[in-house]
């Protein structure tokens, strides 16, 4: 019942960092089927993945994203492909980049999202390949 209580209240958390993205997405002039693809990836991943072992807060949630793109969303997504894979690392980077821009992060916490998303990405869709030939071994 407590963890119940901690998920809400994160959620409700993490709505306001949701608005402050589409906002900013919107200020960039993507298309409205570009920022819901971002909203709803990051949507994921603030409440579903941060939340699904621990409650975690978006600040601390950068430390996830290695687990989450190589491990996690590869075996509980059953949408996961190459190319989701990209699109949901692109969706954090812009999210993040976004926190740091508001100030609800910092600066290094988005370079170190860059860099787990820049000097993984072939691990990760070397693990989703793993994974769909049926040699992905997981711990």
């Amino acid at each position: 019942m407590e963890n119940d209580i901690l998920i809400k209240k994160n959620e409700k958390r993490n709505e306001l960092f949701i608005n402050e993205f589409e906002k900013w997405l919107k200020n960039k002039q993507l298309t409205d089927k570009t920022i819901r693809k971002h909203i709803n990836n990051m949507d994921f991943y603030l409440n579903n993945y941060l939340t699904y072992y621990d409650v975690i807060k978006m600040e601390d949630g950068a430390n996830g994203i290695y687990d989450f793109l190589d491990d996690f969303f590869i075996r509980k997504c059953m949408w996961s492909s190459e190319n989701s894979i990209k699109e949901t690392a692109s969706s954090i980077k812009k999210f993040y980049q976004c926190m740091s821009e508001l100030n609800y992060v910092d600066s290094d916490t988005y370079k170190f999202v860059c860099n787990v998303i820049k000097d993984n990405m072939e691990i990760f869709l070397e693990s989703y390949n793993d994974y769909m030939n049926g040699n992905y071994m997981w711990f």
